[in-house]
């Protein structure tokens, strides 16, 4: 009986021991195999640097917004001097400032009723927007003092970068001004600032400010008055001297102010309210936001190879519209390498640190990218063999028209027409929920027009898209980016969105572009994303072979071959439902169905193929 008891023990311990066993090895086996990348793997044998600075991302998309430029410079070419503006501001009060100003200043600053007016126009629509310029203010005004001493210029002519760009070194006037000097480009070269296809030095807050010292300084020369020198800064000096002269023989701004350009008459006054404001504006509850980075907790390294914004970015964990706003004189986010010219990049500290630290190992990656560089789809297919035919660029869009009604909200238009919200303010260039009553939107029955190619191509990329052992084959060697093209000589928007079959509107808003405008050489994201093909991988030369093209075909599943039923759900729109199906589009479930105005409820039931 002991030996039984005793067996049936050992045997328990035994099934257990074996079990843990089983078990220890299923753990092993489901353990999922990490990939680490090229980039990762440099990036783990950096050398790390703890240092504090810390840039706030919120201040970030305040150094490159243009809404306060757009707003300041339409008040400065609109306001009305001689309009009194109600604003709580005694006169005596007011004059009792400006003499105090006019004490410690170069400037003639003296009280008169177009001044009082505009800095009380100031004071009642543009509060909010002083305490962001002056946030900004603590970056950029210690690079202009530190120009302007060298030179002897006054301290106080800092505040015209506020009336000229509102401290915004990516500001373009109308007509072509750039930078926050506003530089015309034949003023530009005349004060050696580079501009070609990869750098504008008028956007370079240290080089651009430099110039504009020397141009203060060579006015102050000739008309030996720092208010003519603003005029002339603004305006040119031939229109400050024609003014001298027809008021007589004048020299103050103040009594030839009316034979200048209307632009010009409100220019001064503009900056010498900016300058009050900047003065007094604890007095009137103006609270400046801070700035979590200054000019000093950045600094520069020499570039030795040509490198990218994305590159560096990647690099060293840090978003690129980051380093476009330390290094916005660089038009393409691309820093360039001339034979026996330097150019800088500037970084915060801490990424200085770990960028000067690990330099070879940065440099070596860039070369590792260049070196496997892939190729975008659509020129893949033009120079593959046998490749003849020609995409047809026609756009398969349905496109109403909603007029907003009493009542309505961007919620309910998107859940009329079974859209999303975000896409109802793309399609609209919305930037709040808010919407017009009487306003007509745009409303798509897909999220984005769809560029038709050959059947061939179209075939292909569908196949590279879904079906799952072309994935396979690929081994995550496809990617999606940008469509990008670069501005040849004679293009302009309008041009270049019929090209590939987009809008202005959407171009804009693809590059953040605030104007029309576009300079020669820069590079314009057209559609947000194509396929690529690495050129060695197996899909490219599939691509490339009529034969494998064919035997593509056969493994792809066309849902035209099915002939079933849809029940559309809650959400559902044709152009996600087309998606489903590969080869069907949104035409053809419109003529299947017999549906003309794209509009679909949930439980509808669709046929697919008839």
């Amino acid at each position: 009986m002991i030996v039984k008891k005793i067996s049936i023990v050992v045997s328990v311990f035994f099934s257990m021991s074996i079990f843990a066993q089983d078990v220890a090895k299923t753990d092993v086996e489901i353990k999922p195999i990490v990939k680490i990348s090229y980039l990762d793997s440099v990036k783990n044998s950096f050398k790390k640097d703890e240092m504090a600075t810390r840039v706030d991302s919120l201040w970030m998309n305040e150094l490159v917004s243009l809404d306060i430029y757009d707003d300041l410079t339409k008040d400065i070419q609109t306001i009305n001097t001689d309009v009194t503006v109600d604003e709580e501001l005694p006169t005596e009060l007011l004059k009792q400032r400006l003499k105090a100003m006019n004490g410690k200043s170069p400037f003639n600053i003296e009280y008169n009723q177009g001044l009082e007016n505009i800095i009380k126009s100031f004071l009642k629509n543009r509060k909010k927007s002083f305490s962001r310029l002056m946030a900004l203010s603590e970056y950029y005004f210690p690079i202009f003092e530190d120009a302007f001493a060298r030179q002897n210029v006054p301290l106080e002519i800092k505040y015209l970068a506020v009336v000229e760009s509102a401290l915004n070194p990516k500001a373009v006037s109308k007509m072509g001004a750039t930078g926050i000097w506003q530089f015309m480009y034949g003023t530009g070269k005349q004060y050696a600032l580079k501009i070609d296809s990869y750098i504008d030095e008028r956007s370079d807050p240290l080089k651009a400010t430099a110039a504009a010292s020397e141009y203060m300084t060579k006015m102050y020369n000739v008309f030996g008055d720092w208010e003519l020198v603003l005029a002339s800064y603004n305006s040119g000096p031939g229109n400050v001297t024609k003014a001298i002269r027809r008021s007589g023989g004048k020299t103050s701004y103040w009594d030839i102010r009316n034979h200048l350009p209307k632009e010009t008459q409100g220019y001064v006054p503009a900056f010498l309210a900016t300058m009050y404001l900047f003065e007094y504006h604890k007095e009137h509850g103006i609270n400046p936001q801070r700035a979590v980075v200054k000019n000093f907790e950045t600094d520069t390294v020499q570039i030795k190879n040509q490198m990218s914004f994305k590159q560096i970015a990647d690099l060293l964990d840090m978003p690129q519209s980051q380093i476009q706003l330390l290094n916005p004189s660089y038009k393409l986010n691309v820093v360039p390498f001339y034979q026996g010219e330097p150019h800088y990049l500037r970084l915060p500290k801490d990424k200085i640190a770990t960028f000067v630290s690990n330099e070879d190992k940065i440099y070596d990656y860039v070369a590792y990218q260049s070196q496997n560089k892939t190729l975008p789809a659509q020129l893949a297919l033009k120079v593959a063999p046998k490749a003849n035919a020609k995409p047809d660029r026609t756009i398969d869009t349905d496109v109403k028209w909603y007029k907003v009604k009493r009542g309505d909200n961007l919620g309910t238009i998107a859940a009329k027409y079974n859209v999303n919200v975000i896409d109802l303010k793309k399609w609209n260039n919305l930037k709040t929920n808010a919407v017009a009553l009487g306003r007509s939107l745009k409303i798509k029955s897909e999220a984005d027009a769809v560029i038709k190619n050959p059947k061939e191509i179209k075939s292909t990329l569908a196949v590279e898209k879904r079906s799952e052992e072309a994935i396979a084959a690929a081994d995550d060697k496809n990617n999606t980016h940008p469509q990008e093209y670069v501005v040849a000589a004679g293009d302009n928007l309008g041009s270049i969105a019929k090209k590939f079959g987009t809008t202005i509107a959407d171009l804009k808003e693809l590059n953040s572009l605030t104007s029309n405008n576009i300079g020669l050489g820069k590079t314009l994201v057209v559609a947000k994303a194509v396929p690529e093909i690495v050129e060695e991988n197996a899909v490219a030369t599939a691509i490339a072979s009529n034969s494998s093209i064919d035997s593509f075909r056969k493994k792809a599943t066309s849902a035209k071959d099915l002939g079933e039923d849809y029940y559309v759900k809650k959400g559902d729109s044709l152009y996600s439902i087309s998606k489903k199906y590969p080869g069907v589009t949104i035409s053809d479930i419109k003529k299947w169905n017999n549906i003309k105005d794209g509009e679909i409820k949930p439980g509808m039931k669709l046929k697919i193929n008839g």
